[in-house]
């Protein structure tokens, strides 16, 4: 997974009544735009370090423009 400041960070729901996460990534940490990942989530600002797992993938702006 690689990602840059300004990307969105989506996180896939397993239960069909609760809804995917997303967060724009604010900063990253790893080498190369690889995790962990500064992401303010859009539901409430807060902002946490993540470590994505297999159910979350990155959109990037072209991504999202569509």
């Amino acid at each position: 997974m690689h990602a840059k400041p300004g990307d969105w960070l989506v996180i896939k729901s397993a239960t069909l009544d609760v809804p995917s996460r997303r967060g724009l990534i604010t900063e990253v940490h790893g080498a190369d735009g690889e995790p962990p990942y500064v992401v303010r989530w859009t539901e409430n600002d807060h902002e946490a370090i993540i470590f994505p797992g297999p159910d979350a993938h990155i959109e990037t702006s072209a991504t999202t423009a569509r």
